[in-house]
């Protein structure tokens, strides 16, 4: 069996330690609310979940630039990491979401783990503006709209049209 040639050691570098390690403090910053809330996946899962996205780009980036300086990337498709890491967001989402007494509980989790995912393999690509965007928008959205959200929470009759689906905590 031919194998690619090792990575050594000494051969860090800066720009993988940043991809990296924005995609570990953003992952963690993206569970602090849900931890905060007592939800099932907090800021271990969530950072662990951006950090392995990352983790698994810049190792599919890096194996097919090698490969291909190599002459043998021909077979090999680098975007089939955001199946992987789609499959199994989905899995453990749906691990997580659970309907109980006529409510859906953990969605927006599920969701959130989902975008630490997209976050984790945007900070591997080195893909900043987005990393940016994405970082902000999603912290704005779980936190600033679930206050919005309270503030206008019991507005509405049980049973009426605008009533929410499982509000959560």
């Amino acid at each position: 069996m031919i194998l690619n040639a090792p990575s050594p050691l000494i051969g860090i570098e800066p720009e993988i330690l940043l991809r990296l390690g924005v995609a570990a403090v953003l992952g963690l910053l993206l569970g602090l609310d849900r931890e905060v809330r007592g939800r099932a996946a907090g800021v271990r899962t969530h950072g662990l979940v951006c950090f392995a996205a990352a983790a698994m780009t810049v190792s599919t980036l890096s194996l097919y630039l090698q490969l291909a300086a190599d002459g043998g990337a021909q077979r090999m498709d680098p975007l089939r990491i955001f199946e992987a890491t789609g499959a199994f967001i989905g899995i453990v989402g749906a691990g997580l979401i659970v309907f109980s007494k006529g409510r859906v509980h953990n969605l927006t989790t599920a969701a959130n783990l989902w975008l630490a995912a997209v976050i984790g393999i945007a900070c591997g690509a080195g893909q900043w503006p987005l990393v940016a965007v994405c970082a902000i928008v999603s912290l704005v959205m779980i936190t600033v709209v679930r206050l919005a959200e309270k503030k206008f929470e019991g507005r509405h009759e049980p049973g009426s049209p605008g009533e929410r689906e499982a509000p959560e905590p």
